[in-house]
């Protein structure tokens, strides 16, 4: 017998399942989490970049073009993680879902 948070989340899932799939749905829902997680790599470099230039050249012996790199290298990393994040989170999803179906259908068959 399933419990009611179980019913719940079957039904939730059943009317959403679909629309959580799709990439975009994933970025944009990942986007907070991969931001918290990125946001303070990007603050860094930037604060560097714009209060302390001659700093880090001086102590790396590189150009200022080395940020623009890094940058676009966080962004990237943070698409990343907010898609990869989500459609992990999708898929834990689907299998307890599949697990429930698959326990309804087995408490079903045993009532009858």
């Amino acid at each position: 017998m399933l419990t009611a948070d179980e019913l719940k989340f079957i039904h939730f899932w059943e009317l959403n399942r679909i629309e959580y799939s799709k990439f975009w749905n994933k970025f944009w829902r990942g986007l907070p989490m991969a931001s918290i997680f990125g946001l303070p790599i990007l603050l860094f470099i930037g604060c560097v970049y714009f209060f302390l230039p001659e700093w880090y050249t001086k102590i790396s012996n590189t150009n200022w073009q080395t940020f623009v790199v890094i940058f676009i290298a966080i962004l990237i990393l943070i698409f990343f993680y907010a898609v990869a994040r989500m459609h992990f989170k999708w898929e834990l999803n689907e299998q307890v879902y599949l697990e429930l179906k698959h326990k309804q259908k087995k408490t079903k068959q045993q009532i009858h």
